[in-house]
């Protein structure tokens, strides 16, 4: 793999991990499951994401989308 296409590829990477970040922590379900299961230690670390996830999301889509009008 050369520089242009980890260059390419790792902005899509950060948006994935923002957009499942945010979906997961924004959903009632599937934050239900986690607090009967995870340990309340995960649980903390896990919502203290939540700031980087929405920030990923942002950066990777405007990121993307430089990637995607400059090619």
């Amino acid at each position: 793999m050369t520089y242009k296409e980890l260059d390419f590829f790792f902005p899509v990477m950060v948006l994935f991990y923002g957009a499942l970040m945010t979906f997961v922590l924004n959903s009632p379900r599937l934050m239900r499951i986690a607090e009967e299961r995870f340990p309340q230690e995960l649980l903390q670390q896990m919502n203290m994401h939540r700031t980087l996830g929405v920030f990923c999301l942002v950066i990777g889509a405007l990121w993307s989308l430089q990637n995607m009008w400059l090619i």
